[in-house]
């Protein structure tokens, strides 16, 4: 026993050395707090936080301060009001539409080429619960209007560049179809990051992001966030206590040290992307390549409109000539420098055979539908000397 530790060892083994004298500094990074409860001088103040009563921290499935300042500094780069962080991307997707408030009886109508997963959550999930899922070419927008007008949804979902053919959404006139009927527009702004667009700006209701991809930016985290309104925030908020699909604090701390360099990894992201987009366009293996940036690109001028600064983003996608599956994987298999894997938005270059792994819980005939076919390949251009990515496309596409 000692002065300061009066109690038996066991319990010196426990207490020691924690809960130290509140500091007179303020640490230059945001701290990691892993507790997974917290607690007042006085009783009664612990309460009232868990009821809400006062600001502060009780339990960190209400609530963490790591978490909290990761929430802030993505509703500060998307400039909303609040935003609520998720333990995955999926999880958010998820959040978001529950947020909308969408409830049995009711519809959402949804981009027809969204990622894989949520579509699977849209067309296997949500009808079991009576809510009824319309699928439209977002990019046709006399029949999103039509859809939206014929099944009067809750919400309007779509991503504003797609996954993985790289569809943009004209997000203005998305909003205004959506509000004229009393709908909210989501947006998965995964792809553009808020460095290249701003949904809210153009009348998006909730912004939603895989925080795996490139917020964090270097492949070592798993999560998500919602950026939206103060109020629907706090709603949201307390559908998740319930669900508990929460982000960890040490996730949120990575996460947050990576939006740090997002516009410095964005702007090298884009200018490589480019210029691989640009090779690839006129390589004798690749029968087509789809990136926004291009001026053959079919919706070329929305995104100018879009992409003011004419970053473009750092996704590519193209077909491989003749492609089918056993081409695919010996280009894949052939691969030296780029990682074939299944995710994006990393400071590595990636790529992956979305008819095996995004879209793999399609059947081909819905592939189809939507222009997968079997020679398609994503890739997540990274920040490496582009020099040597194209290198080794180049003798991968030679295998």
């Amino acid at each position: 026993m000692t002065e300061k530790y009066p109690w038996h060892f066991a319990t010196q083994a426990v207490h020691a050395g924690e809960r130290a004298p509140r500091p007179d500094f303020t640490p230059i990074a945001t701290p990691i707090y892993p507790a997974a409860t917290f607690f007042y001088d006085d009783v009664a103040d612990t309460y009232a936080a868990i009821a809400a009563e006062r600001p502060g921290y009780s339990y960190t499935r209400y609530g963490n301060p790591t978490v909290a300042a990761f929430e802030e500094a993505v509703a500060t780069l998307e400039r909303g009001e609040s935003a609520v962080a998720y333990a995955s991307g999926m999880a958010a997707v998820l959040g978001a539409l529950l947020g909308s408030g969408v409830r049995a009886g009711e519809s959402i109508v949804v981009a027809q080429d969204v990622y894989g997963a949520t579509y699977s959550l849209l067309a296997n999930f949500f009808p079991r619960f009576a809510v009824g899922v319309t699928f439209v070419d977002i990019t046709d927008l006399a029949a999103v209007e039509a859809a939206v007008a014929r099944e009067r949804p809750r919400a309007l979902h779509c991503e504003t560049m797609s996954n993985p053919l790289l569809k943009l959404a004209d997000l203005d006139a998305l909003a205004a179809i959506a509000h004229a009927h009393d709908a909210l527009l989501l947006v998965d702004n995964t792809f553009t990051t808020p460095c290249l667009v701003q949904p809210l700006a153009h009348g998006a209701d909730l912004v939603i992001h895989s925080a795996t991809k490139y917020l964090g930016g270097h492949g070592d985290v798993t999560g998500g966030v919602v950026v939206t309104s103060a109020v629907r925030a706090d709603a949201m908020r307390m559908e998740q206590r319930n669900v508990g699909g929460i982000l960890g604090p040490q996730e949120a701390w990575l996460a947050l040290r990576g939006l740090k360099t997002l516009p410095l990894r964005m702007a090298r992201h884009g200018l490589n992307a480019w210029e691989v987009a640009t090779w690839l366009a006129s390589h004798p293996h690749v029968s087509r390549v789809y990136y926004p940036g291009l001026p053959t690109y079919p919706q070329h001028e929305l995104a100018r409109r879009l992409f003011a600064h004419g970053n473009c983003g750092g996704m590519v996608s193209f077909d491989i000539a003749g492609g089918d599956k056993a081409a695919v994987l010996r280009f894949l298999n052939a691969l030296r420098l780029c990682l074939p894997v299944a995710s994006l938005g990393d400071v590595y270059t990636l790529l992956m055979y979305p008819a095996m792994s995004s879209h793999r819980t399609l059947t081909p005939e819905q592939r189809s539908a939507v222009g997968i076919g079997d020679g398609l390949v994503r890739l997540s251009v990274g920040i490496e000397d582009v020099s040597d990515i194209i290198a080794d496309l180049e003798q991968a596409l030679a295998a």
